[in-house]
């Protein structure tokens, strides 16, 4: 099968008439987006169409401080790619990049590690039946088939799973695995799934640069943006660009709760609720990494 940037020749033609109205041959003679960083023109539209699907009705009103659209392009995932969505939680992305990705793509929720986790083991076997469960649960929030979604834990690479993903995201996860300590074998796990040319995705709750390491090691939910950069590097990855999408001025990151202080969250509910309210979401770094030689 001939195919562009990972995906068949004629789900571009496709997709291109319907929504661009450009020709199969003019796309193919940009080259993949993974390879020079150009914006996939195609791409957009689908991700649109992805954001209106009616299993995202309750999901829209987060979609101000989220911008899925413009981080998944960022982010350069494209249909027919192979996805890693790491710790995909009530599933707000996985509605979007599940119906996004076409049949010949797909979505892979990946877990915590669950015996390097602080935990119980009945928690710890919680983990590994939710990984189970992804596929069926993905399936059931898109109206998709089950085969285009499978789960896993980073507990066990299979050796048929590592050097298959294009893409994998870590979207406002990382100060858990900071303050759990488990990041570098999490950070680890992902490079081996990653294909060489492989990229992987961060938003992530920032602090002031100048933020103490006390409020900016993870357990108030922020992260100073050098310090995710020089985790990464330390890491086996490359910096290949950054972007100010999911910025909030607004927020002091600052909160003695913590991030958990602003919506969605709002964990001082019973005090300056409108205050809250009316700042938002938090302000986030977004980091685009390469595997490193």
């Amino acid at each position: 099968m001939t195919t562009w940037g990972g995906f068949p020749m004629r789900r571009i033609a496709i997709a291109a008439a319907a929504f661009t109205g450009l020709f199969a041959t003019g796309l193919a003679a940009q080259g993949p987006a993974e390879r020079d960083g150009s914006t996939c023109e195609s791409c957009k539209p689908l991700l649109e169409r992805a954001l209106e699907h009616p299993s995202r009705s309750e999901d829209r009103a987060r979609d101000q401080y989220r911008h899925p659209v413009e981080t998944l392009e960022f982010f350069r995932v494209e249909p027919g790619m192979k996805v890693g969505e790491f710790a995909p939680g009530g599933g707000w992305y996985s509605r979007v990049i599940g119906n996004y990705l076409d049949e010949d793509g797909k979505l892979v929720g990946i877990f915590f590690d669950p015996s390097k986790m602080p935990i119980p083991e009945d928690r710890r076997q919680g983990i590994r039946d939710s990984a189970a469960k992804f596929a069926a649960g993905a399936a059931g929030w898109t109206g998709l088939p089950e085969s285009r979604f499978a789960g896993m834990t980073t507990e066990k690479i299979p050796d048929a799973e590592k050097g298959t993903f294009d893409r994998v995201l870590v979207i406002r996860m990382m100060h858990n695995m900071f303050r759990w300590n488990t990041a570098d074998s999490e950070i680890a796990a992902m490079r081996e799934l990653l294909k060489d040319d492989g990229l992987l995705g961060i938003v992530q709750h920032r602090a002031k640069a100048e933020a103490p390491w006390s409020y900016a090691n993870g357990t108030k939910g922020y992260l100073r943006q050098a310090d995710v950069v020089k985790f990464m590097e330390v890491n086996g990855f490359e910096l290949v660009d950054s972007a100010e999408i999911n910025a909030n001025p607004a927020d002091d990151a600052d909160w003695p709760g913590g991030v958990w202080t602003l919506p969605p969250t709002l964990s001082q509910k019973e005090t300056a609720r409108e205050r809250y309210e009316a700042i938002g979401e938090s302000d986030r770094m977004t980091l685009l990494f390469r595997k490193a030689p």
